[in-house]
């Protein structure tokens, strides 16, 4: 219960009333607020680790065909060991080769037999064989598919000392073909969680990076780079110190204009990862004037690029009234428009999501979005969309209830969000049901402002929303049925005191009706 100071001041009682007490940035919801599924499916984001895998026998470059197996008899674990350890260096770039071939089989490499071996520390220690690049080559792309596999296989390939001898493999001089598998390999060391990232990071790897993006670089390295880069930006607990990433920006800048979807693509999750958190890091990647290509590559057709272009553009408008505007200048809302009409549902959902950060915002900018035709396309999802994009779609409209003018409450009504936002309220997700709960809320509210309240009532009644909030005074969340209850007694209930007004007077011995309360006409809203 409030204590009697907040239920006497006006501040409080604001906040109680469509959450107009509530700045636009309370409103917005940013992503570890949206469903922790975002990140389960492997196809919406990137890999975090790549192995490396033979596709003949005489390999040179560590960018191949991943489909073809090694047919070629392989050494044994225990004659590997004994090349390595051999003072012949030709004995040892044979073993090392040897155990580059087994750990790239395409199933079931022997990754930790090869741990248990011993095979990791002389790995290692090749690379430091400047007059050797060949074996520095196998020995590079041997740790590589070692540190694709688990944490602990990871753990190995760092504990040895590879990460700064990697590193020192990026500098000038070296052959292109060691330069491109140490990328790799502390790609996937990167990849492996923050501690490593941060590791790699500290070791002085990004500057380095950065030097390797040129016009003249080949794209099969500059794929390879970039998704390092990525890697590099990754990971939320915690996340890589903003300054030490923060160098990326002007190559990421560039890199948005190369032609290469793959490149754009990790380019676009590396700032997904970057924009994921509080406005300052936000203000940075806005600040770098990139927002105009983000907008226009949601225009792509290729899936690979949408889904971390989007992800970028719902990010930003997560941020504050001027970071969201410098999205709606670039003229997002009519490719979100498109975008909700997606055959992929998690690109609907999205865009929903993106959406609702927008309407989230000042009246302004909910403005622009039913001025652009959005609404319609939002109340299609709400009515016909998977589960995940209702959701997203409810939040959309429950936050034009929230922070819109009378006038934009009006506009919802007449286009039928109401009856679509009943329909939710016997789904299955209770966050869901919520959310839409409050819309109503804010709807009913209102109209019992503007005098409009049994007209808003009887529609509410007439599409069997009545129904169902009687139905969720018996259900199992607290939150829900105290809300079913607090709407029914509210706006439902008919044990309210008599209108005087309202009684009949006898005129000429009979009873008269006065209707003068009624209001006539449409809704003023």
């Amino acid at each position: 219960m409030p204590s009697q100071s907040q239920e006497n001041d006006p501040t409080n009682r604001l906040r109680n009333f469509k959450n107009k007490g509530k700045d636009c940035d309370e409103m917005r919801r940013r992503r570890n607020e949206v469903s922790i599924e975002l990140r389960k499916a492997k196809k919406d984001d990137q890999l975090q680790k790549r192995r490396n895998i033979t596709i003949d026998e005489e390999a040179t470059s560590p960018l191949q065909d991943n489909n073809v197996q090694i047919k070629s008899p392989l050494m044994s674990i225990t004659d590997i060991l004994k090349g390595m350890q051999s003072q012949d260096e030709q004995q040892q770039l044979i073993a090392v080769q040897a155990a580059r071939k087994t750990l790239s089989r395409e199933q079931n490499p022997p990754i930790d037999d090869m741990i248990r071996a011993g095979v990791v520390p002389y790995c290692v220690r090749a690379l430091e064989n400047f007059n050797n690049p060949a074996l520095q080559f196998e020995a590079a792309w041997a740790l590589t598919n070692v540190a694709s596999g688990t944490s602990e296989q990871t753990s190995t390939v760092v504990k040895a000392g590879a990460v700064p001898r990697l590193v020192r493999l990026l500098g000038p001089g070296n052959p292109p073909n060691v330069v491109e598998q140490s990328v790799w390999a502390l790609g996937n060391i990167a990849g492996d969680g923050p501690s490593n990232r941060d590791l790699v990071l500290t070791s002085n790897a990004l500057p380095f990076l950065l030097e390797l993006v040129t016009p003249d670089t080949p794209v099969a390295l500059l794929r390879n780079i970039v998704w390092t880069l990525s890697n590099l930006c990754r990971n939320k607990n915690p996340p890589p110190p903003f300054e030490s990433v923060k160098p990326c920006l002007p190559v990421f800048c560039k890199l948005l204009h190369y032609t290469d979807n793959d490149v754009i693509a990790d380019v676009c999750w590396a700032l997904s990862y970057l924009t994921d958190g509080t406005n300052d890091k936000i203000q940075a990647v806005v600040g770098t004037g990139l927002v105009p290509r983000l907008v226009q590559l949601l225009d792509s057709r290729e899936v690979l690029v949408l889904t971390p272009v989007l992800r970028t553009v719902g990010n930003i408008v997560t941020g504050n009234d001027q970071q969201t505007d410098a999205v709606l200048q670039s003229n997002v809302l009519p490719r979100l428009g498109k975008l909700l009409g997606h055959s992929r549902p998690n690109l609907v959902k999205e865009s929903a999501w993106t959406l609702s950060n927008i309407t989230a915002g000042n009246p302004e900018q909910i403005q622009q979005v039913i001025n652009c035709g959005l609404i319609q396309p939002l109340i299609r999802v709400l009515r016909e969309g998977d589960y995940k994009s209702q959701k997203e779609a409810a939040w959309a409209v429950t936050n034009i209830t929230s922070g819109g003018s009378i006038q934009q409450l009006s506009v919802l009504v007449q286009e039928g969000a109401l009856h679509c936002m009943c329909m939710l309220l016997d789904c299955k997700d209770h966050k869901c049901v919520k959310v839409v709960m409050d819309g109503i809320v804010n709807i009913l509210a209102t109209a019992e402002k503007t005098g409009d309240l049994d007209k808003v009532a009887l529609l509410v009644e007439e599409c069997g929303g009545l129904d169902k909030i009687e139905n969720l005074q018996n259900h199992e969340n607290e939150e829900i049925y105290q809300k079913a209850l607090s709407i029914i007694d509210t706006y439902f209930s008919s044990g309210e005191p008599d209108d005087p007004n309202l009684a009949p007077q006898q005129v000429n011995g009979q009873l008269s009706f006065n209707t003068g309360a009624v209001p006539d006409g449409g809704f003023s809203f």
